[in-house]
């Protein structure tokens, strides 16, 4: 791991590939020992989660099911704090156990939101998931179930975290470098 560039910005090695995979497994058995048989609907946020999705449903072994829905609240290295949702859910949710998959929250609007929207579909229960957490970012409150790992209020990309859609296919966590 070495510095990278990624348009005009450049971010340092923060979290290896190898920790985060530990951190994912350790999530993975706890929604396996919580969630059986619930035959959860694990609803990932794109972009920004399709690697952690991909990489937490390998280890989940209980019957479930994956689908997707797209957020947007981001403008370059910061939160607009106004989420845009592009495009929903096909599923019927009701009295279904829904574990929201992210990427990581920050402010936590855009979980606010999601909440909201998925909580009008009647489901069961709702559940968050998320890779990363920033604790001292939290504009709002919330009861974040599963997180992998907390990290400072650092802009990071890789591992599915992007830069102006820049870096996701990088396999490690890396972290801008001070200016």
């Amino acid at each position: 791991m070495s510095i990278v560039k990624i348009k005009d910005k450049q971010f340092r090695p923060f979290i290896p590939e190898s920790e985060i995979l530990k951190h994912v497994k350790e999530v993975a058995e706890q929604i396996n020992k919580d969630m059986v048989g619930k035959n959860p609907l694990f609803l990932a946020v794109l972009n920004g989660s399709f690697v952690f999705a991909a990489d937490l449903m390998r280890y989940i072994t209980i019957p479930s099911e994956i689908s997707f829905v797209k957020l947007a609240s981001y403008q370059g290295t910061a939160s607009t704090g106004e989420v845009k949702e592009i495009f929903g859910i096909n599923e019927d949710l009701t009295d279904r156990t829904v574990v929201i998959v992210e990427d990581i929250v920050d402010t936590g609007y855009t979980m606010k939101r999601m909440l909201e929207t998925l909580g009008t579909r009647s489901p069961k229960s709702l559940h968050i998931c998320t890779l990363l957490l920033k604790p001292d970012k939290l504009k709002v409150p919330l009861t974040i179930d599963y997180v992998a790992m907390q990290i400072p209020n650092d802009f990071i990309v890789g591992y599915g975290l992007d830069y102006d859609q820049q870096g996701r296919n990088l396999r490690d966590i890396y972290t801008l470098v001070d200016e």
